[in-house]
């Protein structure tokens, strides 16, 4: 028996049948580093980047000590974004499927409050939010936070460069002195050190490297003119192909004009920056992790929170003066046995950072001439998928299995053809292949699904 597997663990056999299930074979080394930890009750900071499966290292360690039968918040879980907030519950429901009728609830800005206060009334083991949103539910007394063993700070770096230490201190006050409190990092600066220092009791450190292996992520950087830039990020994209990418520029300015220049050539490309809506982000995101969009390109700020699965690609077009935020961006591709392509694009006067890159890797970076960028054949880089907006969602109790069937009984179209399929409260999102959108928007507003018949719309990139 290794020391990596789950069985090493002193779990119960319910709950390591369901891993098992889950696919989760094998600890990752934050798991490995972390769960004994946590499984003991102590108190700790942990450092690693996204994707090296923290929220499964917090989410067994919730689920290890709660108490289904009694029903009020035992665990509170903090992410700096709404994205963020609604993959980890998911991800804790998956994990708390041995157990019955263990409740997670997600509270985040951007939704109606009073949905939120009806949910908060009928009780919940497990609440996943934002600080913004669950400090209004303390204000407004809708949140009772006097059981709660354990509370995690999920991503505690970006929290803090958004500006919720305020409203993170005032949760923390409002749970009680005897709990375990976990912090997951990408990074661990002193600020955040000395900030998080009071809501610690004799906390454990962790830290998993945070190099990325060369062998999954194969990284590219290309010498440019300054006023090449935007021009160069086409030809990357015309060489490569890649199906999603995800470019980051510095400022949210540059996020509008490269998004509107790729446009302009025929991308399917979208800007996520600071300031947007909560509704534009979330089709935003949709419309990217659907594959109704190739080119994301946003600030750092604003993917923050962000976890896409497949990402064949990630643009620097800008360089980051933050070595730890270069790491984290380019490990956004390449995730689980996937191989990723990470390109950087440097100007004379960044060749500084490119030197700090080099010696936080520890290697020299590879130098590609912009010459050997040749246009692949096929024209234009478009989304192989369109998204079909159905008006109807939870309230008229419709499942994706609902669509899919509707879709692909009467009207005759085949699984291979329609993509995710995502169902929100009042609306459904469908990512229908491109070369059918048309057709199957027809055949399916003239059907009825569950018995009814509903308005729908193509959400398409702006011209």
């Amino acid at each position: 028996m290794t020391t990596l597997s789950f069985s090493s663990l002193p779990l119960r056999p319910a709950m390591l049948s369901n891993l098992e299930q889950l696919g989760y074979h094998t600890m990752t080394p934050i798991q490995a580093q972390s769960l004994p930890i946590i499984l003991e009750r102590r108190d700790l900071i942990a450092q690693a980047k996204t994707g090296s499966g923290k929220t499964a290292a917090f989410g067994i360690g919730i689920l290890h000590a709660l108490n289904p039968t009694l029903f009020a918040i035992q665990a509170l879980v903090l992410c700096p974004t709404r994205e963020l907030a609604d993959q980890v519950a998911k991800e804790l429901r998956r994990l708390a499927r041995f157990a019955d009728n263990i409740k997670v609830l997600t509270l985040c800005g951007g939704s109606p409050m009073g949905p939120q206060i009806g949910s908060l009334e009928h009780g919940a083991h497990i609440v996943v939010g934002t600080p913004g949103r669950i400090r209004d539910h303390l204000g407004r007394g809708t949140i009772d936070l006097a059981r709660v063993q354990t509370l995690v700070l999920d991503e505690a770096d970006r929290m803090t460069d958004m500006g919720f230490e305020e409203e993170i201190s005032g949760i923390a006050s409002a749970c009680p002195t005897r709990r375990q409190t976990l912090l997951f990092s990408a990074t661990y600066p002193d600020d955040i050190r000395k900030a998080s220092a009071r809501y610690l009791n004799r906390p454990t450190e962790v830290q998993v490297e945070a190099q990325h292996d060369a062998s999954r992520i194969e990284q590219r950087f290309y010498e440019i003119a300054p006023e090449q830039r935007n021009a160069t990020v086409a030809q990357l994209l015309n060489h490569f192909r890649p199906t999603s990418t995800l470019a980051f520029c510095n400022t949210k300015i540059h996020c509008r004009e490269l998004a509107e220049e790729l446009r302009q050539q025929g991308f399917s490309a979208l800007a996520l920056y600071g300031e947007l809506e909560q509704r534009e982000r979330d089709e935003i995101l949709t419309l990217f992790a659907n594959q109704s969009c190739s080119v994301l390109v946003a600030t750092d700020v604003a993917a923050r929170g962000l976890d896409i699965q497949s990402l064949d690609a990630v643009i620097n077009v800008d360089v980051t003066k933050d070595t730890e935020v270069h790491i984290h961006r380019i490990g956004r591709t390449g995730r689980g046995q996937n191989k990723g392509l990470a390109l950087s694009l440097c100007a004379p006067n960044e060749m500084r950072w490119v030197k700090l890159i080099e010696d936080y890797q520890k290697n020299r970076v590879n130098w590609f001439e912009l010459s050997s960028l040749k246009p692949a054949a096929g024209g234009p880089l478009r989304a192989p998928m369109r998204t079909l907006c159905i008006m109807g969602g939870k309230k008229d109790k419709l499942r994706p299995g609902d669509v899919l069937g509707a879709l692909t009984g009467d009207a005759g179209f085949t699984k291979e053809q329609v993509g995710k399929i995502n169902v929100g409260e009042f609306s459904t999102y469908v990512a229908l292949d491109r070369r059918i959108a048309e057709q199957a928007m027809r055949t399916l507003s003239q059907s009825n699904i569950k018995g009814k018949r509903f308005k729908m719309r193509f959400v398409d990139l702006p011209e």
